[in-house]
């Protein structure tokens, strides 16, 4: 047989997609709802139980220095999986950037590139955000049709809106190890350890010839009512005094006026966190999520390293935003300090040389889906605004290119959340802004320094931070003389990170 012959077997044809398939890696996003960057032990706090990701993190590399572009559930997923700033994909809770995401954009999405690759797709638990064929108004409809909306990016899914007794969906609909999952007449192990085993359906059902994209997002560690604590994990920290930080007051005086009259987080924290007695209680449950999501995380490595693919897999692991606790005088989210923006970020690639480390550079959750591409060896789409980071775990970045800022913004206000389905939103959201009701916000974090502005509020609030000097966010320096010049590159800085994010917003709005 001659060679050109041989070349066009089906055998040598099977034999170089399997080997082309090895090349490329696996890829698992992990996702938490709303897990606060420190509320892991590789973090440095201890009394928070997750040894599996902790392994993780020993083995690749944690980020020190990651940030939410925008601190909330929808736009934030949104941005993870497209690449784009909240201002720019214009996906979100409240008016005027209250858009579903168009079938065109989640086309440019991670999951969608990865499935045009020839990757098996998957996604189990939260969804958080709706995809329609056009961009329209409001982004949260009544009813969901996910099969129609993501079918030809997932290969596999286990997903709803928000929690699994709101339109639950799952396909290949004949699967029995899924349907068997999630049956309603089980006994009900929870919603943590649920997505766990779909997780490892997801890989049972692997072929072994195709390189798989995985999106995992917990339900957890969001909420802390009984019904979502695996109680057999709580048992551990029962007795637990969990530390409190030194920003935990039961009102903060200190936080702009417009804050503590409008932003639902001052009045949450009164309701949930306001005293010692509600912060332990609420504080150890969130505890106990994250013990259950560490288990699921501790079965997945072990069931890679059984059936050989860990060597071959990327490994992210993060949250969608992060979570107040009483710290600022606030629950919630959202709001631009540390414990709401700051990002719990680990990459595990079981295929690198280079020793595991710790990381100070600037990153975006917007630089996420890019860096994903790039760890597979794909093209970026061009609607991605996000940066590549892989170079600064294998050494190739160089780090005088860097950026010196990481943007971030929020553009969520509560009464608008409210009125959502009301159809003179427009009209209640310029009052708003009016009557000085409106506490929008965006800024920047530098190396050493966080700025961020109300940029709706007559006069601009400002608040400037040294996190080196003070990392709890204690002293704002915008009214401190010494700092004016500082102050003024910040604003400028702000200014053009701020044109960039919001310049190229889709044309489909």
């Amino acid at each position: 047989m001659s060679v050109i012959k041989y070349l066009l077997t089906p055998l040598f044809l099977s034999l170089l997609i399997n080997a082309h398939a090895q090349e490329q890696p696996n890829i698992i996003f992990l996702m938490t709802d709303d897990q606060r960057w420190d509320n892991l032990g590789c973090y440095g706090k201890k009394e928070f139980v997750t040894p599996n990701i902790d392994a993780l993190a020993e083995k690749g590399v944690v980020f020190d220095k990651a940030y939410y572009a925008v601190a909330i559930c929808m736009p934030s997923r949104v941005t993870m999986m497209t690449g784009r700033y909240n201002s720019n994909h214009q996906v979100g809770f409240v008016a005027p950037t209250d858009y579903t995401l168009s079938q065109k954009d989640f086309q440019n999405s991670y999951p969608a590139q990865f499935k045009k690759a020839g990757y098996r797709t998957g996604f189990i638990g939260k969804v958080g955000f709706t995809v329609t064929e056009q961009a329209k108004r409001p982004s949260t409809p009544t009813k969901h049709y996910y099969k129609q909306q993501m079918g030809e990016v997932f290969d596999f899914f286990a997903g709803s809106e928000t929690t699994e007794t709101k339109g639950h969906v799952i396909w290949p609909e004949n699967d029995a190890g899924l349907k068997q999952i999630y049956d309603t007449n089980r006994k009900n192990s929870g919603r943590t350890l649920r997505t766990g085993e779909a997780m490892l359906r997801f890989l049972e059902t692997q072929p072994q010839d195709q390189p798989f994209c995985l999106s995992v997002s917990f339900y957890a560690v969001k909420h802390d009512h009984d019904s979502h604590i695996y109680w057999p994990h709580h048992e551990q920290f029962e007795s637990v005094e969990m530390s409190v930080p030194d920003n935990w007051v039961v009102e903060n005086e200190v936080l702009p006026k417009v804050v503590r009259e409008n932003a639902r987080g001052v009045r949450l924290h009164k309701q949930r966190s306001s005293t010692p007695e509600k912060y332990q209680r609420l504080v150890r449950r969130f505890a106990t999520q994250g013990y259950s999501v560490d288990a699921q995380v501790g079965k997945l490595v072990d069931y890679l390293k059984k059936q050989n693919l860990l060597e071959n897999t990327i490994i992210i692991y993060t949250s969608d935003n992060g979570r107040f606790q009483g710290a600022h005088g606030l629950f919630d989210k959202c709001l631009l300090y540390d414990e709401s923006v700051k990002a719990p970020l680990i990459v595990y690639d079981g295929r690198a040389t280079v020793r595991p480390y710790r990381d100070s550079a600037l990153i975006s959750s917007v630089d996420i889906a890019p860096t994903m591409l790039s760890l597979a060896g794909l093209k970026i789409p061009a609607s991605m605004q996000g940066r590549d980071f892989s170079g600064l775990m294998n050494g190739q970045q160089n780090r005088s290119n860097w950026r010196d800022a990481v943007f971030f913004e929020d553009l969520f206000v509560a009464q608008l959340f409210n009125e959502r389905y009301n159809e003179q939103v427009d009209l209640i959201n310029d009052r708003l802004i009016e009557n000085n009701k409106s506490y929008r916000s965006h800024g920047i974090r530098t190396g050493r320094y966080k700025y961020f502005r109300y940029y709706e509020h007559f006069p601009v609030i400002e608040e400037l931070y040294d996190l080196q000097e003070d990392p709890l966010e204690q002293n704002n320096l915008a009214h401190n003389s010494a700092y004016f010049e500082l102050l003024k590159q910040m604003r400028k800085r702000t200014d053009q990170l701020y044109e960039q994010a919001h310049k190229k917003a889709s044309k489909a709005h």
